[in-house]
């Protein structure tokens, strides 16, 4: 991860994973913004890349810069609208592949814990009782590595960070996060979060529908 100022997003070609009338689903690099930032500087991004092969593209939901993965675009006003809905309503399943530092225990678990940005040091978001809106996230380790666990996750809410703030929370931070990790768990190229899979009912004909991309790490 880079300062704002040091945004060298990577260069080729889309990633394209689906496409039909409705909507299309990219595979997105670590890296690369999903929608401008503020200043020229940060033009680059997925959504303007996307948008200079398929003009109708519109935007449906987001990936932090440094995350990788699937995102959905909407190619029509209804697939916009019906996508979503589906991502408000949290009907929209998704699945990320994290490596942490530490070895998690139990197999499985579910963080519960609510989220609020931490103010003085944006973009940091922060556990707060008092004040967060609530945050879930289902885990399931997949196996450990040394001193590393590769884990699944499932955000069952859809807030800023949640996973890596939630991980942390469990002692285990993403490897890579520049943002929320110390010592040699920041040590690595990237941002070990990658999502996986997005399960949700098409916009036409609402039946369900599932895309992939593996995880690169």
């Amino acid at each position: 991860m880079t300062d704002d100022g040091d945004y060298s997003p990577p260069g080729g070609a889309l990633d394209l994973l689906h496409e039909d009338a409705q909507l299309l689903v990219v595979n997105k690099p670590a890296g690369l913004l999903s929608v401008p930032g503020r200043g020229p500087h940060l033009a680059d991004c997925l959504l303007s890349r996307v948008q200079a092969a398929f003009p109708d593209a519109l935007l449906v939901h987001r990936l932090d810069r440094d995350t990788s993965g699937v995102m959905v675009f909407a190619l029509t006003p209804h697939a916009q609208r019906h996508l979503g809905l589906q991502f408000e309503k949290r009907q929209a399943r998704k699945t990320y592949v994290a490596r942490v530092w530490g070895r998690m225990q139990p197999r499985t678990g579910t963080v519960d814990l609510p989220l609020i940005v931490d103010w003085p040091n944006r973009p940091r978001q922060k556990v707060c009782h008092e004040t967060g809106r609530p945050a879930k996230t289902d885990w399931r380790v997949l196996h450990h590595n040394g001193d590393t666990t590769r884990v699944r996750l499932m955000p069952k809410t859809g807030r800023s960070h949640q996973l890596r703030v939630h991980m942390l929370a469990l002692g285990h931070p993403i490897l890579g996060d520049r943002l929320y990790a110390s010592g040699p768990a920041r040590d690595f190229p990237r941002l070990m979060l990658h999502s996986e899979e997005l399960r949700l009912q098409h916009p036409e004909g609402g039946l369900s529908v599932r895309f992939r991309a593996p995880a690169p790490f």
